[in-house]
């Protein structure tokens, strides 16, 4: 089954957020500020920059991003038309939004869906001819139980403008909306995504396939990663939704659709930190790579591999997408980052000594190290830029986030700003 066409960033640029906190019960929405991982996914009509009077329109981009005021999460959605990497953006004309915001939306659309962890409401806002951001409708998942939106971006999935989902690790479900009227539609029960006694975590970069959204998922037991691989598929055609399990290993919460169409699925860089760290701990769940068809819903049960062992025994995990079902996986450097007796794993997968490794799981070979791209933080977010890919990567104690070229191999640096971002949009 090959990816649509429809759905613009399936597997090869199904791109950015989900990372992980130290998560209240069975969900993954702390304000922990402690970055993970995850992508920005767009769907849905992709136009490029405008023309007026034959005069070329600039592209409008959207950085959501928090800092912390006296303990307090304080988030600002910064408008700018260009990107100077000399220059930090600035929140100064911002749009100030309380808690951790999230913006979301279909990529060129002209329109940023903000919700934040201070409620479970999402608003509208539309990019005017003057270039500012105007709301223009909200609505709120409330009565489905939902009381804050302080995830990731990558929860809420755009079909198209009249039909999006939202992804709700709190309530075991999938809440169905239009975010062109602004209105409830219904909601998808999932309670297998609940492990008793661990918290439910999301995929980075969900898959699309077909009419198909698949959303890999994760649990942990406070800091300890489950031993437990699920999946969400959800199919859009008739919004029905089944979770798929597999006990093999744990954290699997990145994946990719292969060139044979497979999708292959990863532990993410947390889980790998954790293994690293644990010593000779057998509990602790080795970091894997799985197969999955999305045909048939179902893991293959003969495929299992080691991530160690596709790239030389180093301490490997999340998958990302890279160009014509290629990945690259994410391994520590460690004479960057020397891991000592009382390392601890949130701090090591956020150290910014993790490479890149290229990887086509469908050819069954090794990975091999891309040496043009410096070590960053595991806990990477990719998003789209005018048609190519960005990583982001956190510094200064995670008070700055950079924004680094991918497509090319060169990491050089796109743009920077202060405190976190976890999420993007390219509004024109």
């Amino acid at each position: 089954m090959k990816p649509s066409p429809f759905f613009r960033t399936s597997a090869r640029l199904l791109l950015a957020l989900s990372l992980a906190f130290t998560a209240a019960a069975c969900s993954d929405d702390d304000d922990d500020n402690t970055p993970d991982s995850g992508t920005n996914t767009d769907a849905g009509t992709n136009t490029d920059a405008g023309t007026d009077a034959g005069t070329t329109t600039p592209p409008m981009y959207a950085f959501v991003a928090q800092v912390s005021v006296e303990g307090n999460s304080q988030s600002y959605v910064i408008l700018t038309e260009t990107l100077d990497p000399a220059t930090p953006l600035s929140t100064a004309n911002a749009t100030q939004i309380n808690g951790r915001a999230l913006g979301s939306g279909i990529t060129k659309s002209g329109a940023i869906f903000v919700s934040s962890s201070a409620g479970a409401t999402v608003t509208r806002y539309n990019l005017t001819a003057s270039n500012t951001l105007e709301k223009a409708g909200e609505v709120t998942f409330a009565g489905k139980g939902v009381t804050s939106i302080g995830e990731y971006q990558n929860q809420f999935q755009f079909v198209s403008e009249t039909k999006a989902y939202y992804f709700d690790g709190r309530n075991s479900q999938v809440i169905i909306w239009n975010p062109k009227d602004m209105t409830l539609t219904n909601s998808i029960s999932l309670p297998d995504m609940t492990v008793t006694g661990s918290s439910t975590t999301f995929a980075s970069n969900p898959i699309r396939v077909g009419t198909k959204v698949l959303m890999p998922l994760g649990w942990r037991a406070g800091a300890a990663v489950t031993k437990k691989a699920g999946i969400i598929v959800v199919d859009t055609a008739n919004d029905s939704a089944v979770v798929v399990t597999d006990e093999r290993c744990g954290y699997v919460r990145d994946g990719i659709v292969g060139t044979d169409n497979q999708v292959y699925l990863a532990t993410e860089a947390y889980g790998a930190a954790e293994k690293r760290v644990s010593g000779t701990n057998s509990s602790v769940p080795t970091p894997c790579l799985l197969k999955f068809d999305p045909a048939t819903n179902k893991y293959d049960t003969n495929f299992f591999k080691d991530l160690s062992t596709l790239t030389n025994g180093g301490a490997t995990g999340s998958l990302l997408a890279g160009p014509n079902g290629t990945g690259y996986l994410r391994v520590l450097d460690e004479t960057v980052y020397p891991v000592a007796a009382d390392t601890v794993a949130r701090t090591l997968a956020s150290a910014v000594a993790w490479k890149w490794w290229k990887i086509d799981p469908a050819a069954g070979t090794n990975a091999t190290l891309v040496d043009t791209l410096p070590a960053s933080t595991g806990s990477s977010f990719l998003y789209e830029m005018n048609g190519r890919t960005v990583f982001s990567e956190f510094t200064n104690n995670s008070g700055t986030t950079n924004y680094r070229e991918l497509t090319d191999l060169s990491g050089n640096l796109v743009a920077t700003h202060q405190g976190l971002s976890f999420s993007f949009l390219q509004l024109r």
